[in-house]
């Protein structure tokens, strides 16, 4: 027996939650994605294919404040942000796209603090 790999696993959840979520202009989707030291995150527009926000714990003004970012801390730092940010950009609602990880971790904590600094999702 074959055993699959983890990474082919999370690819595949993550096919059959992009078969249900879309984002638009009105309504982005908000996708993330984690490695063991960062953690990513974006507001793309699937009708036009466009990135409208990106941002990661490489930043640069994110990197002096946070030496390592593949934590709790750090994802939840890069929420507030990076909510901060998309309501600058007038993006008030997006739909939140987990990517095939499971709800819980960073991309929970990254969610919970993106909702407390004001996005909607």
């Amino acid at each position: 027996m074959i055993k699959k790999k983890m990474t082919d696993k999370r690819k595949k959840r993550h096919q059959r939650v992009r078969k249900q979520v879309f984002g638009t202009a009105q309504k982005p989707r908000l996708n993330v994605y984690r490695s063991l030291a960062h953690f990513y995150a974006q507001l793309i527009n699937d009708t036009s294919g466009k990135v409208l926000l990106s941002m990661s714990t490489l930043a640069e003004g994110f990197r002096e404040k946070n030496k390592y970012g593949g934590n709790k801390e750090a994802a939840e730092a890069l929420g507030k942000i990076f909510a901060e940010k998309a309501l600058k950009a007038s993006i008030k609602e997006c739909v939140f796209d987990r990517g095939g990880y499971m709800y819980h971790g960073r991309v929970k904590v990254f969610a919970e603090a993106a909702r407390k600094a004001g996005l909607k999702f």
